[in-house]
């Protein structure tokens, strides 16, 4: 079960789209997965047979576990590794008194030892072995502690909890994440404002022979200038790992979208740096459209070395953002805006936008961050080469 986000501790498999025998290569999509973040694309990233499958569909599993097992044309299976439980609460067990007392087990939760007819005499009669105090071996409950225990006041009527909405828990696994980044990334903040006059002249003269479904947006050159940037400056595209940098293995770029249904996703464009203007903008529509539709694969999720955010045209002027583990910088920018400026001793109206940067101080510094800003400002008064 990959991770798909520093959000994510589990999964539940929905379908197998290959079944053990078929051959697949790299990037062959197998399996769809369910997250707070909707249904995902689960691809491989080896050439090979699929031997065999180890979660079944509807099982919920921790992030990590085994799916399922594929080998190369020739090569022998290891033996499997054992098949994952779903993560679901097991039915109590019967209470056998003629049974050799069991290894006491661990409850979820906070630690408890309790063995399983002990926990079966304790539901059926309504009694919390967390209140007992267990007089077994390295403090387990038993049979006896459960039996001498008080009979349990009346309980209270029961009450329904509201449902919670997919929005809901999409909100609440993101403001986990980032509750996480705040409180272990060192953060530092950087904003400069750029004039974007070029690149909004160039902008309408590149759209004037192109029909409206082919039009390039402002995000796409914002998205290049960043990839250029990180090309030049390859320590705010990583990932801090380990307790050190690791470089990303291409220039990644992470593309932040809000879901009509509320919460926000970041996948990723492969490659920005290497793709042209006309590429990138298609791959942005594609990725904003399946984003919202449910049809993101798992790489996008898991791929990105750094983040962008741009709040558009309805947004603020400005966004400090708030860096996506294991990544160690992300840049925003605010909505353009017209402002007066300072052009060869004279003021002139101007479009300008708001360009922030939040980075981990222990794989950058100020200085680097400044010269990062700068090298996206340079590539905006530049766009044609981008």
């Amino acid at each position: 079960m990959p991770s798909l986000g520093a959000d994510m501790e589990a999964g539940t498999l929905v379908e197998w789209l290959k079944r053990p025998g078929d051959a697949v290569r790299r990037g062959d999509i197998v399996a769809v997965v369910e997250t707070q973040k909707g249904a995902i694309e689960i691809e491989v990233f080896e050439d090979g047979v699929l031997d065999r499958l180890l979660v079944e569909p509807g099982m919920k599993v921790p992030v990590g576990t085994p799916l399922a097992l594929i080998v190369k044309p020739g090569e022998v299976p290891a033996a499997a590794p054992a098949a994952p439980q779903p993560t679901l609460s097991p039915a109590p067990v019967a209470p056998s008194p003629a049974a050799p007392e069991p290894e006491p087990i661990q409850a979820a939760g906070p630690r408890l030892k309790i063995s399983p007819a002990a926990a079966a005499r304790a539901a059926s009669l309504g009694v919390d072995p967390r209140r007992l105090r267990g007089t077994g071996a390295g403090g387990a409950i038993t049979l006896r502690d459960v039996d001498a225990a008080p009979a349990p006041a009346p309980a209270a009527p029961p009450t329904v909890a509201a449902p919670v909405s997919a929005a809901q828990a999409m909100r609440s696994a993101i403001a986990a994440a980032m509750v996480k980044s705040k409180r272990e990334i060192p953060h530092y903040y950087l904003a400069t404002t750029i004039d974007m006059a070029k690149a909004a002249a160039w902008l309408d003269e590149a759209n004037r022979a192109r029909p409206v479904t082919e039009r390039l947006l402002m995000g796409v050159l914002l998205l290049k200038a960043v990839a250029g940037a990180l090309k030049e400056m390859p320590e705010f595209n990583g990932y801090w790992m380990d307790g050190a940098f690791t470089p990303g293995p291409g220039i990644h770029v992470g593309w932040a979208i809000s879901l009509r249904t509320g919460g926000l996703v970041t996948p990723a464009i492969h490659d920005v740096e290497t793709k042209s203007i006309d590429d990138t903008m298609a791959a942005l529509r594609d990725l904003v459209k399946r984003a919202r539709s449910g049809g993101l694969r798992s790489s996008e999720l898991t791929d990105g070395t750094m983040t962008v955010t741009s709040l558009g045209d309805q947004g603020a002027e400005a966004v400090h953002g708030i860096i996506y583990p294991p990544q160690v910088a992300l840049v925003g920018f605010g909505k353009l805006v017209q402002r007066p400026w300072a052009v060869d001793g004279k003021v002139v109206v101007r479009p300008v936008i708001q360009a922030t940067l939040a980075a981990d101080h222990r794989a950058s510094d100020g200085h680097r961050g400044g010269l990062f800003l700068t090298a996206i400002e340079r590539r905006l008064q530049e766009p044609q080469s981008l």
